[in-house]
């Protein structure tokens, strides 16, 4: 098995794109490869075919890959849930809950082997693991309970390519003073630099690129021109681009999607910035609510705690105003929890609310139970506007749900259970199941109900699927790396030959 590992000077310089582009170009040269992340941190998880959690872009990266994603992939998840605590997710199930200052000694022995069990099992399965580090190798207050970058890159005996983002300025400072804070053995790692979202000509750069080669004595390997690239995000740093790709002007519907505090698994509103008569916005004030076709209520880490958040800002009263002013109201996972008469969480299982009273739009109640529900389900729609096609998704969440008498459920599972609910002809429903919105019949079919309640006709089924979208993605993804990173140096780093020796 060889490897090769991506390190980042700061968070967000785009290594899990990277690293989506150099799983699929493996991929395309004909070897055996999968992703690794030791450590994840991230609200926008990814269920795999077995029911384990893991972060969404080893999701996104294993399918880049040609192959279907497994725990071993992400091995440790962490999802905050609230002010300095994290759920720990080990092999892709429930592990504890963390404190911030907790995260040594004996628990980290742990995390550590579970990281190494998962890389041996990759490494006995793959020709070529792509390997994504976390934030910065060179965080001092963080790198003694660091198990995502040069440890890992040890373990593996991967090289290591280290990128920087030159859009937010100082590029050449932030590679030279990661370099300088790494260990000497660390620095040995590092074969090649990477420099990401750069704008301008490349000529302006050259005096800088020479001058860094000759400071630090590796080579620069690749220059990314900045570019739009449209990969499942990972966590709510990307809800600045969306929100400005989602906002068209001119379109047919107005969808607005609350901000919430702890939004988690966002990428569920994908497809719906796709759709040419759909304006999504991310609204987060009663000033910026305004008066939309429709109000989303997004799934959530914490669904107590963001629905006392609801009330506070006033955005809950808004939202029943807006209802009896003819908005639909949609909730997803946490979402469709709010939208019950009472939600219990008698055993603190979620936080330290024991009762809240829900928006009350539809008549369920919820109590939150200990056991996440984590599988993938398919099902067919119950109600007539949401077609009669199967649909997929998956579950991922606490709290078990009963419907009031008379409550019609939103779907019938192939597993024999009923899920979500609706009121009245569609005005308030909700499910449990992310990715709805990736079944293109669901979709334009809900579209063209809201079409109908708004007096306009319907649409024909528009575009490709979010698979294909992705798939497209993923080779352009390969042929941008191609074209501008030295991707036969990184094989003779790798010390890789050709996938038919």
């Amino acid at each position: 098995m060889k490897a090769i590992m991506l390190q980042g000077t700061a968070s967000d310089v785009g290594k899990s794109v990277l690293c989506t582009a150099f799983c699929r170009y493996f991929h395309e040269e004909g070897f055996r490869v999968a992703p690794f992340k030791s450590q994840n941190m991230a609200l926008n998880s990814y269920v795999t075919s077995d029911g384990g959690e893991i972060g969404r872009a080893q999701g996104v990266q294993a399918e880049a890959c040609g192959i279907e994603a497994n725990v071993d992939m992400n091995p440790i998840l962490l999802k905050p849930k609230g002010d300095l605590v994290s759920e720990v997710i080990v092999h892709g199930r429930h592990f504890a809950d963390v404190a911030a200052g907790s995260y040594r000694g004996p628990l980290l022995g742990q995390l550590l082997t579970a990281a190494s069990e998962s890389l041996k099992r990759l490494s006995r399965k793959y020709e070529v693991l792509v390997i994504e580090g976390a934030g910065s190798p060179a965080e001092i207050n963080l790198k003694d309970r660091d198990i995502a970058n040069m440890r890992i890159a040890q373990m593996a005996d991967a090289p290591v390519l280290l990128v920087a983002d030159i859009d937010r300025g100082g590029v050449f400072a932030s590679i030279v003073g990661t370099l300088e804070l790494l260990e000497p053995e660390e620095r040995a790692r590092v074969k090649g630099l990477i420099i990401n979202k750069f704008r301008g000509s490349k000529a302006l750069l050259e005096p800088g690129i020479k001058w860094l080669e000759n400071r630090t004595g590796i080579p620069v390997l690749g220059i990314l021109p900045y570019v739009e690239i449209d990969v499942d995000p990972e966590d709510s740093m990307s809800l600045g681009a969306l929100a400005l790709k989602g906002n068209k002007q001119g379109a047919d519907l107005d969808v607005a999607v609350i901000r919430l505090p702890r939004i988690s698994n966002f990428t569920d509103f994908l497809p719906l910035m796709d759709q040419d008569d759909l304006a999504v916005r991310y609204v987060k004030s009663v000033d910026e609510l305004g008066n939309p076709d429709v109000i989303i209520l997004p799934g959530t880490k914490n669904t107590m705690e963001d629905l006392a958040w609801l009330k506070v800002t006033g955005l809950a009263g808004e939202i029943l105003r807006l209802k009896e002013r003819g908005s639909s109201v949609v909730g997803i996972c946490g979402g469709y929890q709010m939208l019950g008469r009472k939600l219990t969480d008698p055993e603190g299982v979620e936080s330290s609310q024991t009762e809240q009273d829900g928006l009350g739009l539809l008549a369920m109640e919820t109590r939150f139970v200990p056991g996440k529900q984590t599988v993938r389900a398919v099902g067919r729609p119950l109600a007539s506007w949401g077609g009669s096609e199967l649909v997929e998704g998956y579950e991922i969440h606490l709290g078990r749900t009963i419907l009031a008498a008379g409550t019609s459920p939103l779907f019938r599972l192939a597993d024999g259970r009923l899920d979500g609910a609706v009121s009245g002809e569609g005005e308030v429903w909700g499910s449990y199941l992310h990715g709805l919105f990736d079944n293109p019949s669901f979709l334009r079919h809900w579209i063209n109900h809201l079409r109908l309640k708004k007096g306009l006709p319907k649409k024909e089924e528009s575009g490709r699927n979010r698979r294909e979208i992705r798939e497209a993605v993923y080779a352009s993804l390969a042929g941008w790396i191609r074209e501008h990173i030295d991707m036969q140096k990184v094989k003779e780093i790798m010390k890789l030959e050709s996938a038919d020796s």
